[in-house]
């Protein structure tokens, strides 16, 4: 694949707001040179220590709730909007099912739990005795109708039972009724419960006999920790690979499946189970029992993470090996850069603080350190931060080409001017990847094109570089050979190993490359298809500028707020008038610009012409930006043009270099450095703000 040669054009490109000569220098000689400190929703540095035993990290109303819920749906059906999708991997929009310790190690055979009965029962105790008598007989139907082998000839048949207001009752009905009638699935919606035909099931018994398929869906519903299903003996080694497809292909976010010979088999020809067993990740999340509930509480805990040349997704994969728990475990309100001293608010789920303080030793090696560790109600999510601050050292301090005035005077009036104007707000260089082949935005478009065998490719192209992960890359691309290349990947390279791992196992078709990017957490597939929105967004913000100036002009859009952050609806969005525009209305730091996705406006100006050429140019004219397969959606977002770095200050020193010429006398040089420290909003790149105070592209 060839070098993206014109990413550093591309980016060197992109236009300024002040008008200043300014300066050259050198950032992050090394990792100490550029510290980052995340400033917390309270506006404190987290790399304060706290005296508190707890510190709650508040939620959004009904934060929990809402997570849950969308996190597991997101193992069954797809649904249509605002719609509650309950089936036999799910639950409705209450919470479902942990099981007491004693039955952990349960091992589901017959599909019947010791609680179903109970859950049977409670049909005729929340149904009146005409409903309950009409849902037998729906459900009859449905089974006449498959047993004839007669089709369900329009759209599929419902029966419904009705509004449910106790959200408690709505929730026991649907798990009793996939207990008594596996074949059927129910879905809610605005408190009514629906009833349909599991056409899942059916598919099913075109495999296995209905009594297997009945008790398999039974074990999918009760999620019991630790437990297994077993189909029955199979010595047919096609029909059991069509076995494990369906499963894998159907359920394979929420179970896992091998294959064991029969304890007592006949060695010409064995007798082979499948077993089926939950994946740890999806299993752990799903709902918890309205009856366990109270009792039961998920643990959270909060700590400060400190981590130096070394890169974020690394670093959780790195703390989820030693702590026993997956990289989705980890929550955070924000990226950190890699070649710097970070240090950032994290929160990891069934950790308790104990647990964490026993591995900080051992994490010291990775330069790596935990502190501020407590007990917390909940998980951070993005963007739940005020900002950060940079302390900074730009070294070899030098004047641009062919500027002759004075460098200390260039560089205080840069500063000054940056202060006072500000700069303009793009994405920084490595959130594409800098100095590599394939840039992580090319990633996220193939994704957004549901292009999944071309985003696996891309993902793992190598750079130029001799060295054992690119050569593990190399061979990748040659062979697509996924089990030799895990033999050469390094052990550190967690994304790399848990992406070949799935292709591996599910393949390198369509359907397999999907798997293997669910061995990623939600935050990291997303991340990419922001890359492709976030460089689309720089562009815009250039175009703009390069056509209007610091003019608002008629068809801008303004956020009239003064308090603004990326995360605001399209009702605080204005669009200019004409009249606006000739009274001189708004000023440009008001502007913004959308962030792609689907429920964003475009301006009505050249700027909107210019997103849909530009969209039509990449292929996504018609792109809804959701990839359903991946469960990625992208409602897209608004971004101030103009930013502002606040409380800034900054020192000039000098920094001597000896070079001896001969013994006993030496020549001193020299080297002027710029230590300078700023805060910036959330989502603002120090780089960016570097390169409009410097002009000058890292």
């Amino acid at each position: 694949m060839e070098e993206d040669t014109d990413f550093r054009i591309r980016f060197s490109s992109l236009r300024f707001i002040t008008d200043h000569v300014g300066f050259h220098g050198t950032i992050k000689s090394s990792p100490s040179d550029f510290v980052v400190i995340e400033i917390d929703e309270q506006g404190q540095l987290v790399n304060k220590a706290t005296n508190e035993l707890i510190s709650k990290v508040q939620p959004e109303p009904n934060n929990f709730a809402k997570k849950t819920k969308l996190d597991f749906q997101n193992l069954s059906f797809k649904e249509g909007r605002n719609q509650e999708v309950s089936t036999f991997t799910g639950c409705s929009d209450d919470d479902h099912n942990d099981q007491s310790p004693s039955e952990k190690e349960d091992t589901i055979s017959d599909g019947t739990s010791k609680s179903e009965e109970g859950k049977v029962d409670v049909l005729g105790n929340l149904l009146d005795e005409k409903t309950n008598e009409l849902l037998n007989h729906f459900a009859c139907d449905i089974k006449e109708k498959w047993n004839s082998k007669t089709e369900l000839i329009g759209s599929s048949p419902e029966f419904s039972l009705g509004r449910i207001l106790d959200k408690n009752q709505r929730a026991i009905l649907h798990s009793a009724i996939r207990q008594k009638f596996p074949f059927l699935i129910t879905v809610g919606k605005n408190s009514e419960i629906v009833v349909k035909p599991n056409l899942e099931f059916k598919e099913l018994c075109h495999l296995v006999s209905e009594e297997e398929a009945s008790d398999f869906f039974k074990y999918l519903d009760a999620k019991k920790e630790n437990s297994k299903f077993t189909f029955k003996p199979d010595t047919n080694k096609d029909h059991r690979k069509a076995v494990h497809h369906f499963v894998n292909k159907k359920f394979g976010n929420l179970v896992e499946t091998k294959s064991f010979p029969e304890v007592s088999y006949n060695a010409g020809n064995p007798n082979v189970v499948i077993t089926v067993r939950f994946r740890e990740k999806t299993h752990k999340h799903r709902k918890r029992s309205l009856f366990e509930c109270r009792d039961q509480k998920v643990i959270y805990t909060a700590f400060t993470l400190r981590k130096e040349n070394l890169e974020m997704f690394e670093a959780l994969g790195f703390l989820a090996i030693k702590l026993g728990v997956i990289p989705s475990d980890f929550s955070y309100a924000g990226l950190k850069d890699k070649k710097a001293i970070t240090y950032q608010a994290m929160v990891v789920r069934k950790v308790t603080p104990e647990r964490l303080k026993n591995i900080e030793k051992e994490i010291e090696k990775k330069r790596m350190n935990v502190f501020n560790i407590r007990s917390v109600d909940d998980s951070l999510r993005l963007g739940q931060l005020k900002g950060n601050h940079f302390d900074i050292i730009i070294r070899n301090l030098r004047s641009q080409i062919n500027d002759s005035a004075n460098l200390r005077e260039r560089i205080l009036e840069a500063i000054e001017n940056v202060k006072n104007k500000g700069f303009v707000n793009y994405y920084g260089p490595q959130r594409f990847g800098m100095g590599r082949k394939v840039h992580t935005d090319q990633i996220g478009l193939a994704l957004l094109k549901s292009k999944m065998v071309e985003a696996i490719k891309l993902f793992l192209t190598p750079e130029d570089l001799d060295d054992p992960v690119n050569r593990a890359k190399k061979y990748f691309l040659q062979t697509e050979d996924a089990k030799g290349t895990l033999s050469l990947m390094p052990e550190f390279k967690f994304r790399e190993r848990a992406l070949l791992e799935s292709l591996h196992r599910f393949g390198m078709t369509e359907e397999g490359c999907i798997q293997a990017w669910f061995s990623f957490p939600h935050s990291m597939r997303i991340f990419y298809v922001h890359a492709y929105s976030s460089k689309i967004w720089n562009e815009a913000a250039s175009y703009r500028l390069a056509t209007y100036g610091s003019r608002v002009v008629e068809g801008d859009l303004v956020c009239l707020d003064e308090d603004i952050d990326e995360h605001f609806p399209n009702s605080k969005v204005h669009l200019v008038t004409e009249e606006e525009e000739s009274a001189d209305m708004y000023a440009i730091h008001q502007v913004v610009l959308p962030v792609l996705g689907y429920n964003i406006q475009y301006p009505k100006n050249k700027v909107g012409q210019w997103y849909q050429e530009i969209l039509s140019r990449d292929g996504l004219q018609t792109c809804r930006f959701k990839v359903p397969t991946l469960k990625l959606n992208v409602p897209g977002c608004y971004r101030q043009i103009l930013k502002h770095p606040h409380n800034v200050s900054y020192q000039l020193m000098e920094e001597h270099d000896t070079d001896v010429k001969t013994e006993g006398s030496h020549i001193d040089e020299a080297s002027l450095s710029l230590l300078i420290s700023f805060d910036l909003d959330a989502s603002c790149y120090a780089t960016v703000c570097l390169r409009e105070i410097m002009k000058h592209d890292f």
